[in-house]
């Protein structure tokens, strides 16, 4: 992986730039219940008037809204709606965005060939039209999907590009996103004094910067690398508990449920086995709720190995980890396999039924 370079300008403070036309005044920071009343009825005000443009801008927001509060069905028709007015209005700019909160969706619902495709759309269709943030922030999507993926090779130059880019237009919301994102990348490969560095740095400038989600997300990064490579779990359950109050005061309905299962993890990794029980099954009843296929997979593999810890039966416990694997598979993600496989072998339930074999794997793991 590639040197992280040095910051070329201070950032701004954040902004959202998915809130746009009549939510433009809408801060980074506001709630997400905020964002969908106010968007809901700037949208209806835009169908009335026939106003195109306007409708694809509402929409957008009111789908990213939906998307993050988990109500993903909503969130499909919504993004879908936007694009149509988009191309009606002829607005290649909108119809990237809209394209980019399609992409989002097909991501977070598991569905990753699909979320190549849209954001790959998105990408091209900003290129042509001069919206340079739709383009960025589809490149973005693009490399947090093989991020996802584990395929570090791929996408680790572009998350550092994406970087340089944010920093060199002053943008701290992006740039505070392609922090954490190689700082994910350092930890899974065992850097942890640099994956600690960066999401410091992460939260530092989402501090800075009024960035409350951006933050949320650095603080549970550095929960994780402080329990998995100082074993200090009083101090990741701490930066956690700051993080979900960060999470709850804007609705964060996915950073939530992820918040949890990172807390299940810690839990589990200082042999806290019933808690991290009991917080896995809330994290997974959330993941479950908003129909999110990798959280639910991740929530499940680390519910079975605390269930194991306790006294499970081992023949239940192979069943459901086989079961686990087959889910990771059918999502996409590299080396699910050998990921649960290692799970049975440190439970001592192993070998699993077979399953079709696939290469890929998530971003992280419990343990």
């Amino acid at each position: 992986m590639a040197r992280v370079t040095e910051r070329n300008r201070p950032e701004e403070k954040a902004f959202a730039p998915e809130y746009q036309g009549a939510l433009g005044a809408l801060s980074v920071n506001s709630s997400l219940t905020e964002v969908l009343a106010k968007g809901t009825a700037e949208l209806r005000a835009a169908e009335r008037s026939g106003d195109q443009v306007e409708m694809a801008r509402c929409g957008l927001a009111v789908g990213e809204a939906y998307r993050r509060l988990g109500r993903v069905a909503e969130a499909d028709a919504a993004w879908k709606a936007s694009y149509r007015a988009a191309r009606s209005a002829r607005d290649t700019g909108a119809m990237a965005w809209a394209l980019w909160s399609g992409g989002t969706l097909a991501r977070q619902r598991g569905s990753l060939a699909l979320a190549y495709r849209l954001l790959g759309l998105a990408a091209e269709m900003g290129e042509r039209g001069g919206a340079v943030m739709a383009r960025s922030y589809s490149l973005a999507g693009l490399a947090e999907t093989g991020r996802i993926q584990g395929d570090y090779p791929a996408v680790a130059a572009l998350h550092e590009r994406l970087l340089d880019e944010a920093r060199a237009r002053g943008e701290a919301r992006h740039t505070v996103w392609a922090l954490e994102g190689i700082a994910q990348m350092h930890r899974n490969t065992g850097s942890y004094d640099r994956a600690l560095a960066l999401f410091e740095e992460a939260a530092e400038t989402a501090g800075r910067a009024d960035d409350r989600r951006g933050r949320a997300w650095a603080l549970r990064g550095i929960a994780d690398v402080v329990s998995v490579r100082d074993g200090d779990a009083e101090r990741a359950l701490s930066l956690l508990t700051e993080a979900e109050s960060l999470c709850r005061e804007m609705r964060l309905s996915s950073a939530l449920a992820y918040n949890h299962k990172m807390r299940a993890n810690v839990h589990y990794r200082a042999g806290q086995y019933a808690l991290a029980r009991d917080t896995y099954a809330r994290a997974l009843a959330e993941f479950r709720e908003m129909d999110e296929a990798r959280g639910t997979a991740l929530s499940r593999l680390g519910l079975a190995k605390s269930l194991a810890r306790l006294g499970r039966n081992p023949a239940r416990t192979a069943v459901e980890l086989a079961s686990v694997r087959r889910a990771l598979d059918l999502i996409g993600l590299r080396h699910a396999r050998d990921m649960v496989d290692r799970a049975a072998d440190e439970l001592g339930v192993g070998p699993l039924p077979d399953a079709v074999r696939r290469t890929e794997e998530p971003s992280e793991a419990v343990g």
